[in-house]
């Protein structure tokens, strides 16, 4: 009976944990597994490193920082952990945290010689490029060079002249200088980014004043940069310059750049002997990278198989040992004491859990669990399921409800969606509503499962609250008969028929115009009548209905709310609030209110067509008038009168008596308080006035006669301003009726005027689209808000005070990923 289990939350118990320090351990994680007991803390004057478990939680914390990194670095690998089902088997937490130190400290230096080894092989890389490309260099000046010398050996017939292959990369006048004056040419070698490399360029030119030759060749594809591990674009280059001051200047700019420099040999045999080098060591560095890669994958396999494991043990203890600081040590320093709330029909399952902790742990002494009798308020607890806890969450988003009092919630799971529903009604629109919340209810074991963004997490949590409105969004439609404001006749023929016998009522001329007549006098059998859409007095029908309904359906949730402060008042045995608060409030709010719901509903039974405006204001103004055609009933005037003072009797009825009862009341309670400590010695009478100090709360005459006034002043304005505010569900449901017409009428049948197809799709895409972003996500908003309103306002403020805490249990499976950090 989850119904009644909601009503009112379970009854709490204060207990007390005596708990030898030997089990503590265990006595705590067996009450974690449990989740029905919520601690105290006993230490609130206590820093957390002051606290007697806080190296224990240090080395927890130390552990789940180790679990984070070896779990990033399997991500980082691009490996998933592998999963295997969580089996029994218990892990000793001084043994795992060293497995954890000695498998970082392993992870640690793989990585380490890793990123060693792959900057020497990048580099080896970019050093076996330079080689290539440069060699290219020196090659074609080679050939440049002999073509040069073997032309002018023929011009000139001098064979004996030689020449250093150095100089057709020069000027021709440099190459007449005198061989005392000629210096001889350096230059650098190396890679360059490609981004940087025409900026390289200007750089050197300026640095040198033109004093260089610059040769590049892009590398194809990217390259890893042995800095960064990252793949670029590089350049290779070589710089030629002439003296040491030019060398120093480029070796800067080099160094400015990010260039990485490499050493050339000039002799081709040694160019030839450095490349089978570079070769021969890049082949056993790729070796080595490959068995280094594959131990890492076997650490990592043999981490991640575990590492689930590891990770939920190291966040139970840590949990437990968070709460054993909250525990108080005794002076003996061999038992711990814990103090707490747990349900009252839990109590047997946490004695057996206690037992069993105390037998596993070897325990000489058990665990004693003693009953305390309760000073403080206890928290609040409702058993829900995945069904009802949506709802629950949507009354205790606006205050945790009081210990016991009447629970909103079980009656929140019908009104709210039926309120919402009344604003929203159009089963076409609940259709859509409902194959969504279908989707989400069929599939949310797969849903549940995955990690969802902010607004399909919420639509995933509520998709029962969602389900509810939806069914009841088309039952109001029928109620409406609309579907995409479309009627249809399902149930029967019209009570109205067209005034020309040559037309049907459907395609009446004189619907719109002078209307039709009623020939039949029994009503159309569910709902609306389809004739009353596109007809003359449509809006001015559909008005008056939802109008008075909204009033009908205001009144009633706002009696059930009185009707629910009656409850509390008989189950809390407060009679001043059964006189003094229920019987006047719902004496004024039926004298005025519900005589209008009255007066609506014997008006539709009579068919008679009275003004109850006219009714209701000179019911104020001039009680004893006449009438006249207004009148419903015979001796209506007589009634009203009485209604009227029986309102305005309501008023003083509500502010004075009670806080003159109270004050009464702790006049007599301090008289016995006095003659009773005459009675006893001075040392008793003493310890009783501390006694009283403590218990008792400090009364104040004044502060209960304001805190009455304003709570009568409340309620009687709230009665009218709460009426008018159950008026937002004829003007939503007029809202949402009217923009399902415009955008039918206006979009889909304007463009299916046209015989053109392309305009018709367009047509139908267009509704489509406005259809699901106004009509399905907007107005669903708003409805939802409108709804949410007043349940928390116009009808939980007649009983629910909402100033209560809920308990929170010490359960491990409520921990999540933060409470790791």
């Amino acid at each position: 009976m989850v119904a009644m289990d909601l009503f009112r939350s379970e009854e709490m118990s204060l207990v007390q944990l005596i708990i030898p320090a030997e089990s503590a351990h265990d006595t705590v994680i067996y009450l974690g597994e449990l989740g029905l007991l919520q601690f105290k803390d006993l230490n609130p004057d206590k820093s957390p490193f002051q606290r007697t478990y806080a190296n224990q939680v240090k080395r927890c914390g130390e552990m789940a920082r180790k679990l984070r990194y070896f779990h990033d670095q399997i991500a980082k690998a691009g490996q998933t952990p592998a999963q295997r089902p969580m089996v029994d088997k218990s892990v000793d937490l001084d043994e795992l945290e060293i497995k954890l130190t000695e498998l970082e400290a392993e992870l640690l230096e793989i990585n380490a010689n890793t990123d060693k080894l792959q900057r020497a092989h990048s580099e080896l890389v970019e050093f076996q490029l330079v080689l290539d490309k440069a060699g290219a260099f020196f090659s074609s000046a080679r050939n440049t060079a002999s073509t040069v010398q073997q032309q002018r050996a023929d011009a000139e017939n001098e064979s004996s002249i030689e020449e250093s292959i150095d100089r057709p990369l020069l000027q021709e006048q440099e190459m007449q200088t005198e061989p005392s004056k000629a210096a001889r040419l350096g230059f650098i070698s190396g890679v360059v980014p490609k981004a940087k490399a025409a900026s390289f360029e200007r750089i050197l030119f300026r640095a040198t004043r033109g004093n260089m030759f610059l040769k590049q060749a892009p590398i194809e594809g990217t390259t890893i940069d042995p800095a960064t591990g990252e793949e670029t674009e590089k350049t290779v280059f070589v710089v030629f310059f002439s003296g040491e001051r030019a060398k120093s200047k480029v070796v800067k700019i080099c160094e400015a750049f990010g260039a990485n420099r490499y050493p050339f040999p000039e002799d081709p045999n040694k160019q030839w002997q450095m490349k089978s080098e570079v070769e021969t060591r890049l082949s056993e560095l790729q070796n080595t990278l490959d068995a280094g890669n594959h131990h890492r994958h076997n650490i990592f396999n043999n981490i991640g198989f575990n590492l689930e494991r590891w990770t939920i043990t190291v966040r139970r203890d840590k949990a437990a040992y968070h709460t054993l600081n909250m525990l108080s040590i005794d002076v003996t320093r061999k038992c711990l004491v814990a103090e707490g709330w747990c349900p009252v029909s839990a109590k047997p399952k946490i004695q057996d859990a206690l037992q069993r902790a105390a037998y596993d742990s070897n325990s000489q002494v058990n665990t004693i669990f003693r009953v305390f009798r309760m000073k403080e308020s206890p928290p609040s607890y409702f058993e829900t399921n995945k069904f009802t806890n949506a709802f629950q969450e949507i009354v205790e988003a606006y205050g945790v409800g009081r210990y016991q009092e009447a629970n909103p919630g079980c009656f929140t799971i019908i009104t709210f969606p039926f309120l919402f529903a009344v604003m929203f009604g159009d089963w076409g629109h609940g259709i859509c509503l409902l194959l969504g919340a279908l989707y989400l209810v069929l599939n949310e074991k797969n849903l549940g499962k995955q990690k969802l963004g902010d607004i399909m997490e919420m639509a995933y949590g509520g998709r029962y609250v969602i389900l509810l409105m939806a069914i009841f969004s088309i039952y109001t439609g029928f109620i409406y008969n609309e579907f995409f404001s479309v009627p249809f006749g399902f149930f029967g023929g019209s009570a109205y028929r067209c005034p020309d016998p040559q037309f049907s009522i459907e395609n009446c001329p004189s619907a719109t115009t002078s209307g039709v007549e009623k020939w039949s006098y029994e009503p159309y059998a569910f709902g609306v009548d389809p004739i009353w859409h596109g007809s003359r007095s449509e809006l001015p029908f559909t008005n008056s209905l939802k109008m008075k309904m909204s009033i009908l359906l205001g009144i009633s949730q706002m009696n059930l709310g009185i009707l629910l402060s009656y409850f509390n008042a008989k189950y809390f045995c407060s009679a001043l609030d059964v006189w003094y608060q229920f019987i006047p409030q719902l004496l004024f709010l039926n004298a005025l209110f519900g005589y209008l719901s009255f007066l609506i509903v014997l008006k539709w039974c009579q068919g008679s067509k009275p003004d109850l405006y006219h009714v209701m204001i000179y019911m104020f103004l001039s009680p004893t008038e006449d009438l006249g055609e207004n009148q419903l009933f015979s001796g209506q005037t007589y009634v009203q009168i009485i209604l009227l003072l029986i309102a305005l009797v309501a008023v003083p009825w509500m502010l004075f008596p009670k806080p003159l009862i109270l004050r009464n009341q702790h006049i007599q309670k301090m008289r016995g308080a006095t003659y009773g400590a005459l009675r006893r010695s001075d040392s008793s009478a003493s310890e009783a006035e501390v006694d009283s100090d403590h218990d008792e709360e400090e009364f104040e005459f004044s502060e209960v006669l304001v805190h009455q006034m304003i709570h009568t002043i409340e309620f009687v304005l709230g009665a009218v301003s709460n009426t008018a505010s159950y008026l937002r569900l004829w003007a939503l449901s007029l809202a949402h009726a009217q923009l399902s017409a415009v955008f039918y009428e206006r979009v889909l049948m304007f463009a299916w005027g046209y015989s053109n197809p392309v305009i018709r799709l367009i047509g139908l895409i267009v509704f489509t689209f406005v259809t699901f972003g106004v009509l399905l996500l907007m107005e669903t908003l708003s409805a939802f808000l409108h709804a949410l309103r007043l349940h928390w306002v116009e009808f939980q403020n007649k009983f629910y005070q909402g100033d209560g805490y809920k308990f929170k249990p010490f359960a491990f499976n409520s921990l999540s990923e933060e409470d790791d950090m």
